[in-house]
């Protein structure tokens, strides 16, 4: 899946290019947009649920698009952020963000296509990662680092491969939407996601981690898991 936020004051340049990235991928790409009219909102969802790539404006009323991306930069050194304005005044500051590219309004079509092509080639090379907020910090995390999640009442442990453990503010549900099976993360159990390329064996009732740890599988989705964990393993040529 492939998450895009585009941020503008102008809600019709807002929807036009809402409406032109949809057509962007055949064969189609899985594809989430959303849109934003000013810098605050896109900050705190993308700090909730983290996007891929960011289409800002640069002259915007309140905080404009350059300070928008220095403050995302401060907690996420890695999304793509792309400049559309009309004009290329700014180019120099969009450096000191770390900008992938500042394209001048108007943007052709094959232009935005042709700036989306590179950024989802270069995602799709690195490593996926998700943001953990906890009390004390917000943590960038690469999924293949995470051995398991558990659910603890409102909160979530996250247990890592280097055994530690990040008791993040977040829900459950909104780390289900992150890590799907295709990541290797499969809800063995109402209260868990586990890894499946960081399980050392399983029984008909629980699952041992490389780190140890016994995690219950529920009765019901027990065969769901191992077709899963085979066909998922066998697929990707990993080793068992």
């Amino acid at each position: 899946m492939l998450r895009v936020a585009v941020c503008d004051d102008m809600n019709e340049f807002l929807t036009s290019t809402r409406a032109r990235l949809e057509h962007w991928d055949d064969p189609p790409t899985e594809l989430t947009v959303e849109l934003f009219q000013d810098g605050d909102g896109l900050i705190e969802r993308h700090k909730e649920n983290p996007f891929d790539i960011l289409l800002l404006d640069v002259l915007m009323p309140l905080q404009n698009g350059i300070e928008t991306a220095a403050e995302i930069r401060r907690f996420d050194p890695s999304v793509k952020i792309v400049f559309l304005t009309a004009t290329s005044d700014f180019a120099e500051e969009s450096y000191a963000v770390h900008a992938n590219n500042y394209l001048i309004k108007p943007v052709s079509t094959e232009k935005l296509y042709r700036c989306i092509d590179t950024l989802y080639q270069e995602l799709q090379e690195q490593s996926k990662w998700i943001m953990v907020s906890t009390a004390a910090a917000i943590h960038r995390i690469e999924i293949r680092k995470i051995e398991y999640l558990e659910a603890q009442g409102k909160k979530v442990l996250v247990g890592l491969s280097d055994g530690r453990s990040l008791l993040s503010n977040h829900p459950f549900y909104s780390f289900e939407k992150q890590l799907l099976l295709e990541d290797g993360f499969f809800k063995c159990h109402r209260s868990y996601l586990v890894n499946i390329y960081r399980i050392i064996t399983y029984t008909q009732k629980e699952i041992q981690m490389q780190s140890g740890i016994r995690i219950p599988i529920s009765r019901s989705c027990h065969s769901e898991f191992e077709a899963a964990y085979f066909d998922l393993l066998f697929r990707e040529g990993a080793q068992l």
